[in-house]
């Protein structure tokens, strides 16, 4: 709890500079008159505020933050992404300004400040307007079902073409709930896949608030099962309740654990580590030695592991392939920049680590705003190939 209400405080401070650079921006410098500039205020302060009211609200009236959310949710993404255009008109007038002054041309009267100021946020927020449409469309539409072939030099000739269907970061929750969980399912249950793989942020909630919300994963069907990982919002959202209740639909759990996969009496290692952000919590934490303790070296190894800065772990450890997802493949552009970061510059799509493959999917949900920009939704088919490309 301490450390849901110290994200909460640390997302609230960003949000209030944000909008505070909106008010100073867009109303200040637009010099409208006292009483549009109130008004305006007035409503600036009410969709600040009911950013933290609405997420706060999901632990005690969901409805009411299922409801919200469509507003909130959707005024996060178009503040953010009008601070965006902002700075970056801002800068191209700051520039136009220097080179003004280097060359003692006239400087712009108050008229004209006042114009370009309108002009300028006008213009700003209307690519904010255009950007969350087209993202809400994004996030609310079709999934891609990207397929992608992997090669593993140890995978036996008797496995080749296996596939595995990677479903990561549904996040149900405030704006996602049973229809949308049933399209996955369905999509997914389409592609007719020998092996189900959840790669973590399953949900934003409590089991009593979504259990209707999730059941539909209870018809996720493949001959050799579904395999689950926890990733970050489960720990948010009740870990352990939620093992059990994702295990009552049918799920089987890797928690630091291994299990054999096989087909015509050949088989590979697949194996599944908590979330890299497990630690703090009693009982959990990624523990990539356990996993793969005592395994044959000479099979093939899938590791499920949500972060994909976790691949750096499991190249250490010899893993062949790791499939992950956390990133949504940025959700937001230009957001995505502070995503790679975090994630070692590993955003989206293949990767190679030393002898190490690793793929990680935009993810088939959403979190927060319900806008993709730039970053569409998937559900990936992994296709095991034998031998090497």
């Amino acid at each position: 709890m301490l450390g849901l209400l110290a994200r909460l405080f640390f997302s609230s401070l960003i949000s209030l500079a944000i909008h505070a650079f909106l008010w100073w921006r867009l109303i200040r410098h637009a010099h409208v008159t006292t009483r549009t500039r109130r008004i305006l205020t007035a409503g600036l302060v009410a969709l600040f505020l009911s950013i933290p009211i609405t997420t706060t609200s999901r632990m005690y009236a969901p409805e009411i933050a299922s409801t919200a959310g469509w507003v909130t949710m959707p005024w996060m993404a178009f503040a953010g992404l009008t601070l965006v255009a902002l700075l970056v008109i801002d800068a191209l007038r700051l520039i136009e300004w220097g080179v003004r002054r280097a060359r003692r041309g006239p400087q712009l009267d108050l008229d004209r400040r006042r114009f370009l100021a309108r002009a300028t946020g006008g213009a700003a927020a209307a690519v904010a307007g255009v950007s969350v449409t087209g993202g809400i469309l994004s996030a609310r539409g079709e999934h891609d079902v990207v397929d992608v072939e992997v090669h593993l030099a140890k995978l036996p000739p008797e496995l080749d073409g296996f596939t595995i269907v990677q479903l990561s970061d549904l996040h149900v929750g405030m704006t996602i709930g049973r229809e949308f969980v049933e399209r996955v399912v369905a999509r997914a249950n389409a592609l007719k896949p020998d092996l189900i793989a959840l790669t973590g942020d399953l949900v934003d909630g409590t089991v009593p608030d979504l259990r209707d919300e999730v059941a539909p994963l209870a018809d996720l069907r493949a001959p050799h099962g579904v395999f689950a990982i926890t990733g970050n919002h489960e720990y948010y959202s009740g870990v352990e309740p939620w093992l059990a209740e994702i295990t009552r639909l049918g799920a089987r759990y890797l928690r630091n654990e291994r299990v054999a996969i096989t087909r015509n009496g050949a088989s590979f290692d697949l194996a599944g580590v908590d979330d890299w952000s497990a630690a703090g919590y009693p009982g959990h934490g990624e523990d990539l030695p356990a996993a793969l303790a005592g395994r044959d070296p000479s099979r093939a190894l899938v590791l499920l592991a949500h972060q994909p800065r976790q691949v750096h772990a499991a190249a250490f450890h010899g893993v062949d392939l790791q499939l992950s997802g956390h990133t949504h493949g940025g959700q937001i552009w230009p957001w995505h920049y502070i995503v790679r970061m975090q994630q070692d510059g590993m955003l989206a799509g293949r990767y190679q680590l030393h002898a190490t493959q690793l793929y990680v999917t935009r993810g088939c949900g959403y979190w927060g705003p319900p806008v993709r920009v730039l970053a569409p939704l998937e559900i990936t088919r992994v296709i095991l190939r034998s031998g090497v490309a």
